[in-house]
């Protein structure tokens, strides 16, 4: 659905941008968390787990610095997913307090009527 505007077009450079993002949030983040998911993960191993989540999350804290969305000011799909996967941290006792850009993020995020439908329907909002 191109006119969506949740991707830029095909064969540009934003186009390039976004699929770095997409890229790095499954293999850095989306997989990262998955540990902390799997029962028979060993209690020890969690700690470093969230440790190693909680440097790749600051750092995307770092690059939403000044913009609203993690290609400037226009939502993509990438927002979505990045929202998704942060929300996990609810669910493993990872406090991300201190990161504020990322809060602001979730928070504009949370914020949209399609996220809000979105949760409710999950059942993930009241």
């Amino acid at each position: 659905a191109p006119a969506s505007g949740l991707a830029p077009a095909a064969g540009t450079m934003a186009r390039y941008r976004l699929m770095e993002w997409l890229n790095f949030l499954t293999s850095e983040l989306h997989k990262g968390f998955g540990p902390l998911f799997a029962p028979y993960t060993p209690e020890d191993y969690k700690p470093v787990t969230k440790a190693r989540l909680m440097d790749k999350l600051s750092w995307v804290d770092q690059q939403l610095e000044g913009k609203s969305y993690l290609m400037g000011e226009g939502f993509t799909v990438a927002d979505g997913y990045l929202f998704t996967i942060t929300n996990w941290t609810n669910f493993v006792g990872m406090d991300i307090s201190g990161l504020k850009n990322l809060g602001a993020f979730m928070g504009r995020v949370a914020a949209r009527p399609k996220v809000q439908d979105a949760l409710k329907a999950e059942g993930l909002l009241k």
